[in-house]
């Protein structure tokens, strides 16, 4: 239900846009229209003087904002025809926008088209004009994929030390330059080297294709390196990747068509009817492909199967790999034996495995495994902030006080969920700071004159919100903490919330918390939060995740407004608090939509008891926050948010829960302990619903 504002924009499709022109209309404007037309003719009638003077005034006021809709139908119709490719189309409105602030955006649109055609000289030209933009930044990586792929290495190289990006095709477009050029980089590179492109769980772009076949060329690439990465794809079900990369095995190495198919749909078939003989390499792994896959929907019983019947019949290494592979979905489902199969696997684990071992241990209250594994995570990730919060907790747990408060001590000044619990820890509650930055109207001012944030603003205000938001990022990106906060103040007065967020989110020293954590709305929320007799603090912190106070925010699973209501939910919650006339084209209507999701919320909050698994549910659904707990013991609240196994929801609930401290302080003017607010979780009662009433 959680909208990424970066990833998953709000797309404006043509066929609902409304011109400027529209808008007046629907405001009751259509007499200024038509008396504006009859100026001309006001001679012919008795007018008095003061009646003509108005009219012209309102005329003064309607043909700016007409030719301003007139601009706006011109850039929507230019996009549209880029995004169709239509060049004659494009041109067409192209010409109708003469020094539009979006110029930028027209030309990258005009020459991105037809870029694999465009000489040279005329991408330096784009590149030179509009030099320090996203868009030329833009251009430049897509102009380094077309080098890349026509094999000109003399301007690829030229272009790769301006591009400041990791781009994942660019970076194999610059091994094969090195490659062609005989540089050690390139043309000596074991695959090993080249992990972070061979190990992409996910099918690799065109750019590094070419290097795989380049080093299957100079047989750098084994038959094991190939079925290590058919592993990953297959463990994380990129079945079409992993056929790809089956593609690279000579025919006598590849594996049978029918057994792999199999392996992929029917996993326990397979393994009910074992070939034979697994003595072929091909047959062995697709075995192991098998039990990957089965093990993903039952892993107790591949863990039978695996012990019972594959134990002798697979090499050592492949059965540790296995073992970790069903420790790891185990953990996921909470099965109170998945650290006794990890166990199995030694310590020869991916990340990923390492973390649910982590979770798993958390669980069982088992602080030993707690610290052991995470001393094996690599060193980035040992030091994220979740990793040293339990790091420190078990050193606690052990004993160590001076150790655990050093630990926390790392990040108790941070205002994420771990720094606030880590605070706590140490005998803090975090509250606001107590001097707040507020920006001068000069430098509120600069900042609307900034180029970049006034593009951004103005595709957001158009419907582009991707766009528009890449454009912010980029224009905010080397910002100081006074500079960050005169762009969101610039973004709260033109009511675009989320940019506002983003911007005051990012201080480092000098914060302004009334701009990280607005109020808009706030009568309805306040109205409704009393009418369900809920937290408001909570209800808020939950739209600050869910929508960023976007009220025609749309997911791509079809949740929509500041609350982020389904349609089915939504006619159900209608249904249920008795709301009258409810049609679906008004969710978004802001009272509507709060009224919806805030009941939903009640409704929740009744069935499962607790605002955690309340925000959970809201997230991924009732039946999956009470299937989350423990089945006999209670968990600390901290404890179940860690092991949600969705990622979306575990970030969603922590920060749903950490913004509730925030806005209680500027709200109720209270301190308020992140984890008085987790609290404890109660076990599963058998008594409990399997399948949800609620939607």
């Amino acid at each position: 239900m959680t909208v990424d504002p970066l990833a998953k924009g709000i797309e404006r499709r043509r066929g609902q846009r409304h011109s400027r022109a529209d808008e007046l209309l629907a405001l009751g404007f259509a007499p200024v229209f038509e008396w504006g037309r009859l100026l001309g003719h006001v001679g012919s009638f008795m007018i008095s003087r003061q009646l003509r003077n108005l009219l012209a005034a309102l005329a003064l006021v309607v043909a700016p904002l007409a030719a301003l809709a007139a601009k706006d139908e011109a850039v929507l119709g230019a996009y549209d025809a880029y995004r169709a490719g239509d060049a004659l189309k494009f041109a067409r409105f192209a010409k109708k926008l003469d020094r539009h602030l979006l110029d930028p955006w027209i030309d990258y649109w005009r020459i991105a088209m037809r870029l694999e055609d465009t000489p040279t000289k005329e991408v330096h030209a784009f590149l030179e004009e509009h030099n320090n933009t996203y868009v030329a930044e833009v251009l430049r990586g897509d102009w380094l994929k077309v080098l890349g792929k026509r094999g000109d290495w003399s301007e690829f190289e030229h272009q790769l030390v301006l591009y400041p990006r990791d781009d994942l095709e660019v970076r194999c477009y610059a091994w094969l330059m090195a490659a062609h050029k005989g540089e050690s980089a390139g043309a000596e590179t074991t695959l090993a080297e080249a992990d972070w492109m061979w190990l992409e769980p996910q099918e690799l772009p065109e750019g590094c294709a070419k290097l795989v076949q380049a080093m299957l060329d100079d047989e750098r690439i084994t038959v094991a390196d190939v079925w290590r990465r058919v592993r990953l794809l297959f463990a994380r079900g990129q079945i079409t990747a992993a056929k790809t990369t089956l593609g690279y095995l000579e025919k006598a190495d590849s594996p049978d068509e029918r057994l792999l198919a199999e392996a992929a749909r029917q996993p326990k078939r397979l393994l009910d009817r074992l070939p034979r003989n697994l003595e072929r390499r091909p047959v062995r792994e697709v075995v192991v492909l098998a039990l990957l896959r089965y093990a993903r929907n039952d892993p107790e019983a591949s863990a039978k199967l695996l012990e019972s019947r594959l134990v002798s019949r697979l090499t050592e290494a492949d059965v540790r790999y296995l073992w970790g592979s069903i420790g790891y979905e185990a953990a996921r489902e909470h099965h109170p034996d998945a650290l006794k199969w990890y166990a199995r696997a030694g310590k020869q684990l991916d990340e990923d495995q390492l973390a649910w071992k982590v979770r798993a241990a958390l669980r069982l209250a088992r602080w030993d495994v707690v610290r052991e594994t995470v001393d094996l995570m690599p060193t980035s990730t040992r030091h994220e902030s979740a990793w040293t919060y339990w790091y420190g907790r078990a050193l606690a747990a052990q004993g160590e006080e001076t150790g655990s408060r050093a630990y926390y001590l790392r990040i108790a000044g941070q205002t994420d969920f771990y720094g606030l619990l880590a605070a706590e820890e140490l005998g803090y509650v975090s509250t606001l700071p107590e001097s707040i930055y507020v920006p001068t109207e000069a430098e509120v001012d600069a900042a609307r004159q900034d180029p970049g944030l006034a593009r951004a603003l103005e595709l957001i205000r158009l419907g582009m919100r991707n766009e528009g938001v890449r454009e912010w990022l980029f224009s905010i990106r080397y910002l100081d903490d006074a500079k960050l906060l005169a762009a969101a103040e610039f973004a709260r007065r033109t009511e675009i919330w989320d940019r506002s967020i983003n911007a005051a989110d990012r201080t480092v020293r000098t914060h302004n918390f009334a701009l990280r954590y607005p109020l808009p709305y706030r009568e309805v929320f306040t109205e409704y939060a009393k009418t369900y007799d809920l937290d408001e603090a909570w209800v808020l912190g939950l739209v600050r995740q869910e929508s960023r106070f976007i009220t025609d925010a749309r997911s791509a699973a079809g949740a929509a407004g500041l609350m982020q209501v389904m349609p089915r939910t939504a006619r159900f919650v209608a249904q249920k608090i008795g709301l009258r006339n409810y049609l679906r084209k008004g969710v978004t209507e802001v009272e509507t939509n709060v009224t919806l999701g805030t009941g939903y919320l009640r409704l929740v909050l009744d069935q499962l008891g607790h605002p955690l698994l309340a925000s959970a549910a809201y997230n991924a659904g009732p039946a999956r926050a009470r299937r989350w707990r423990d089945e006999s013991r209670a968990l600390e609240g901290a404890i179940y948010t860690e092991t949600i196994p969705f990622p979306e929801t575990r970030d969603y609930v922590k920060k749903v829960m950490a913004n509730s401290v925030f806005y209680a302080a500027l709200i109720q003017k209270q301190v308020s302990p992140l984890k008085a607010r987790l609290g404890t979780i109660a076990p599963r009662s058998g008594a409990e619903p399997v399948e949800d009433e609620l939607q």
